[in-house]
């Protein structure tokens, strides 16, 4: 059996005492260093793997001190503090004894309690009547994913033009598809190409600098929508000295609200 893409980057080999060791994968790789919603997948999957773990993921935020550079990389995942029903993590991804990745994770057991979902997911067609882009794939981590734009789709041209709106909603999945987990998921929710480009039509320089992802579902719901699409729907809130933020949310075909995320973004005139 072939040995999935996104397994094979997210593959961890223990070396004890909360200590993994990975390597950057040439399939996710980006302008500079790998995509971003791969590293923190790599580091949430330390966290899945830990034998200490209690729960499942909650709330996960990854800060990116520096880009990976291709080769071998450690990841740190640590419980700082176990309750009866929760835990908090602390997270570091290391190479050649610098830190390049920061961060934090919650995990807890889920129970039954009153639920309501106040972000309902907006009427589009389904993606079967959603076409893909024709357009060029700049990078090798874009091939990873299915993407068929409802809205806010690539620019057709960069002539930084501003468009006056951010938000872009598409159908998306991995590609080839995959049954979707916590970390497929963390990745999913970086998928969303930089607002800023969506507002101006601009490749400015960009990159992550912090990125935190809650999630709204157990893994019960997750083994639910298996390899279906997530409608996945992205906005800025400000773009100001050089910083900006975005946030998404991500749906089931169903309407089952997964998670949604929020990361803060540099950008360069």
């Amino acid at each position: 059996m072939t040995l999935h893409p996104f397994d094979g980057a997210t593959a961890l080999e223990p070396s004890g005492d909360g200590r993994w060791l990975g390597h950057t994968s040439a399939a996710y790789a980006n302008m500079v260093g790998p995509f971003g919603g791969i590293t923190a997948a790599q580091a949430l999957s330390a966290v899945l793997r830990h034998p200490q773990r209690l729960g499942e993921p909650v709330a996960l935020t990854v800060n990116f001190a520096a880009a990976l550079e291709d080769g071998p990389f450690e990841v740190i995942a640590q419980p700082v503090r176990t309750n009866r029903s929760t835990q908090h993590w602390t997270l570091e991804i290391r190479q050649q004894g610098q830190p390049v990745l920061t961060g934090t994770a919650f995990t807890a057991l889920r129970r039954e309690t009153w639920a309501a979902t106040e972000h309902a997911m907006p009427a589009v067609p389904p993606p079967a009547e959603v076409q893909p882009p024709t357009v060029g794939k700049r990078v090798e981590w874009v091939h990873r994913y299915e993407m068929r734009f409802v809205e806010g789709g690539f620019p057709s041209q960069w002539d930084g033009r501003d468009t006056g709106a951010s938000r872009t909603r598409l159908w998306l999945r991995d590609a080839p598809p995959r049954p979707l987990d916590f970390a497929s998921l963390t990745a999913l929710a970086d998928v969303f190409y930089p607002r800023i480009w969506r507002r101006r039509a601009l490749l400015v320089p960009i990159g992550t600098v912090s990125m935190t992802v809650y999630f709204h579902a157990g893994a019960a719901q997750l083994h639910e929508a298996g390899t279906g699409y997530l409608l996945g729907q992205a906005r800025a809130q400000a773009f100001q000295g050089g910083y900006f933020d975005q946030t998404a949310q991500l749906w089931t075909e169903g309407g089952t609200l997964l998670a949604t995320t929020h990361q803060v973004v540099y950008y360069k005139e």
